[in-house]
Order: C-alpha cells, then sequence, then structure tokens
C-alpha cells in the first residue's frame, strides 16, 4: 500500500486493531535487539613501565646527608583502578545477583525496598511505576499473577483494572476479599512495554524476588493465575489449560512447601467468558481446602 493510497479511515482503523493487542504506547523509533551481545567493555590502559632504573641522585654533602644510616625507601607508583564492565541487562549473572540481594531481605519490608531499588531489569526503564503488592500481607491466600498492566502500572499496584474488579467479583463470591483475605502480587514487578510477554531472562531477574515473596510472606496456599505465572513459579513446560484446577505442592528455595492451585488469569476469563465455568470450580476447589486446613 502507496503512501497516496492509505487512507485517513485505513489509518484509524489501523490504530484500532494496535489497541485491541495490547499495543498502547510508543517506546522508541528503533526497534531493540534485546538478544544483541553488549559492545566491549573499554579497556583501561596501565601505565607504561619505565625502560630502566631511575637515574640515582647523589645526595648532598651535607653532614646530616652523611652521617644517615638509613635510605630513604623509593614507594611503587598506584596501581591502577579496576573498572569492571556493566553486566548487559540479559545476562544470567542478574538473576543470581536478584537472588543473593533477596535472600539478605528478613521482612516483606525489606524485600520491597530492595526491589523498588534494583536497577537490573530492562523492564524498569520503560514502567512508570514498580507494583509490588497489594491486600492484606499474612493472608492465608497469596495470588500471583503475571505482569502489570497500565492501570496498574500508572496507579502502582497489581490487579486494579477490568481483570483485578473481575478477580474482586470472583473471590467476593466465595465471602473473600483482598483487604482480609488475600494478598496479591505478580511475577513481575514492572510492566512490560505494550503488554508483550516478558522474556525469560526478565522472567528469572523477577522470580527471584517473587520467591522470597511468597517465603515471607507465608501463606497457607498460593494462587497461581495466568500460564506465565504458572510455568515460571513451577519450572514447567506444560500450559494452563492441562494443570489448570489441579493442585500441587510448590516447594521453595528455604525447604518449605505451600499448596498450589493454578487457574486462568482474568484477563483470559474476560476474552473467553465460557471459562469462567472451569473457574468457578476451582474457586469452590480453593474455598473447601481452606476449610480443611481451618482457615475458612
Amino acid at each position: 500500500m502507496t503512501e497516496a493510497a492509505f487512507a485517513p479511515q485505513d489509518a484509524a482503523a489501523l490504530l484500532r486493531w494496535y489497541v485491541d493487542h495490547g499495543i498502547d504506547e510508543t517506546i522508541g523509533e528503533d526497534a531493540i535487539d534485546r538478544f544483541a551481545l553488549p559492545p566491549p567493555a573499554a579497556v583501561v590502559a596501565a601505565p607504561a613501565a619505565s625502560a630502566g632504573p631511575a637515574p640515582s641522585t647523589p645526595a648532598a654533602s651535607t653532614p646530616a646527608a652523611s652521617t644517615s644510616a638509613t635510605p630513604t625507601p623509593i614507594r611503587a607508583p598506584a596501581a591502577p583502578p579496576v573498572v569492571r564492565a556493566p553486566v548487559p541487562l540479559e545476562s544470567p549473572q542478574l538473576a543470581e545477583d536478584a537472588r543473593e540481594i533477596s535472600r539478605r531481605a528478613t521482612t516483606i519490608a525489606e524485600l520491597e525496598e530492595a526491589v523498588r531499588a534494583f536497577e537490573g531489569c530492562a523492564l524498569k526503564r520503560t514502567a512508570k511505576n514498580t507494583v509490588f503488592a497489594d491486600g492484606m500481607a499474612g493472608a492465608p491466600v497469596m495470588i500471583v499473577g503475571e505482569a502489570p498492566g497500565a492501570d496498574e502500572d500508572r496507579l502502582g499496584k497489581p490487579f486494579v483494572g477490568v481483570s483485578g474488579q473481575l478477580m474482586d467479583r470472583m473471590f467476593s463470591a466465595i465471602g473473600m476479599s483482598r483487604e482480609r483475605d488475600l494478598y496479591i502480587t505478580n511475577i513481575l514487578f514492572w510492566r512490560p512495554p505494550g503488554n508483550r510477554t516478558p522474556t525469560l531472562s526478565e522472567q528469572a531477574i523477577c522470580l527471584a524476588f517473587t520467591r522470597r515473596h511468597i517465603e515471607l510472606a507465608r501463606p497457607k496456599i498460593v494462587v497461581l493465575a495466568g500460564g506465565t505465572a504458572v510455568k515460571a513459579v513451577l519450572n514447567t513446560t506444560e500450559g494452563i489449560t492441562r494443570l489448570r484446577g489441579k493442585w500441587t505442592t510448590l516447594t521453595l528455595d528455604d525447604g518449605s512447601e505451600v499448596p498450589a492451585l493454578p487457574t486462568f488469569h482474568p484477563a483470559y476469563l474476560l476474552r473467553t467468558p465460557a471459562s469462567k465455568r472451569q473457574s468457578w470450580a476451582d474457586l469452590l476447589s480453593l474455598d473447601k481446602r481452606l476449610k480443611e486446613l481451618g482457615s475458612a
């Protein structure tokens, strides 16, 4: 299609198509190749060594100099500072750094502070806010979703958009609310541009914090909402349609175990309302398990 044949109504239709598919903002004129190798680090040249020993300067013939028995020590030149090359934003080392930082946190407040100060995830550069958690810390049920959307990025809280409102209504149907019974987070703390699927590297970096988050929150049950969260937290390649509604045990890094229930993400239910029946069955199963644990 030539530029002359591109009518205004066609341009408007294209923009609506972009918005319908989650492409609601532009980041730059050129695409970013996040898999490209980083540029070589600059090498700091050491000072050139002298070709031979420095010529000695004859001492002045003074009585003090002639009677001194201790020679003046000659100090070696200071070594040049070691310059560490920056770690590429897709490097596996960043996931190790995140894991080490998260282990140092002994409370949820310390972990949140560490997440907000962390600069190793490229998503933070394009996000408006860090989206850490919402609800009641220490609640019996912890919901782990996928990633913040546009509303979550704007307000800095997870599940506050249309899908979050649906989730609130769903849990309200079994007598639960985020103010009393739920603690909510995502495996990612920053919104991917255009709601794109996060890379495996981005997931690994944030997941180090998320697993520690679960350890510190100590819920009785973890609900994994959406295929991305299920695959990342359970470290599986099985799809959400196969795992949905099937109870499993999540083993954390400190050796503790917690029951986990995979279920559909509310955003998926908005696109496919026929699946709400299956999600309702998951909620009933959750309610039954809570009563068995004495938490309902």
